[in-house]
């Protein structure tokens, strides 16, 4: 497995990764990762596997950087790993093998139409409600037409769509699934709900109890992160501290047996 070296959070890897294949075996082995590094996120990025550089010193746009933000649009959307805006709301991706331990741990491994109950228990606000609601009548919806079904066209309807479809993706409710050109600008994000966008992981989520995906993703942390304490691992999760304690035992305690 990987190990750690000096560039904060980074990890050794035997190789820049550099095809499509390459970054599925790289979010494979990390778990989950960044897209590009983010300050106070301590996690790897697929952008230093990549480019072997640190982009908080010397980020440049340029064929590395495209190819990192085609490779977010493909790989959701060819079902080889999991993209959205997750921790600290920046781009994050999520392997396959573990994004059902995610969708246990924050309980929604849902279903399409669950966006009635989410809202009445007060776990989602009414624009998040109605993009969940687009989402399932109408299937994947590229922004611009997620907004007009949504009814949410003015650029004070913008700002309300930003952040109801930041909040879903927070849940992992809903995932970046692709892009699509609606207009001559850039390429405009599309969106699907999780649950149909990856059946098999929403259903192998439901059979998971939170405290063992909390365990799980603990003792993955803890691969590349030995010295992690509690308090470390309840800021990248927002555990309570009395559930990130727990979870390190019995993450201790799996790779004791």
């Amino acid at each position: 497995m990987a190990i750690k070296i000096a560039l904060e959070n980074e990890i050794r890897w035997p190789r820049r990764v550099l095809t499509t294949a390459q970054a599925v075996k790289y979010i494979d082995a990390t778990g989950y990762c960044m897209l590009f590094p983010v300050k106070n996120v301590p996690l790897p990025s697929l952008y230093y596997a990549v480019t072997r550089r640190d982009a908080h010193v010397d980020f440049v746009w340029d064929k590395y950087a495209v190819m990192l933000w085609r490779w977010k649009d493909e790989l959701p959307r060819r079902r080889r790993a999991y993209y959205a805006k997750y921790f600290r709301g920046r781009g994050t991706l999520i392997s396959l093998k573990f994004l059902p331990y995610f969708l246990a741990m924050r309980d929604t491994a849902v279903a399409p139409r669950d966006h009635e109950r989410f809202y009445a228990e007060g776990r989602i606000r009414d624009d998040a409600r109605a993009i969940w609601e687009a989402l399932a009548e109408h299937g994947p919806l590229a922004t611009l037409e997620l907004r007009h079904a949504c009814n949410m066209d003015s650029k004070a309807g913008n700002a309300r769509f930003k952040r109801a479809i930041l909040d879903l993706q927070c849940l992992l409710i809903a995932v970046h699934f692709g892009v699509e050109r609606e207009t001559t600008a850039w390429a405009s994000g599309r969106y699907e709900l999780t649950c149909r966008a990856f059946p098999n992981e929403t259903a192998a989520g439901r059979r998971i109890k939170p405290e063992e995906a909390r365990a799980k993703l603990a003792a993955k942390y803890f691969e590349c992160h030995t010295g992690a304490s509690p308090a470390q691992l309840a800021r990248l999760f927002g555990w309570s501290k009395a559930d990130a304690l727990a979870a390190i035992e019995a993450a201790k305690n799996k790779l004791r047996q």
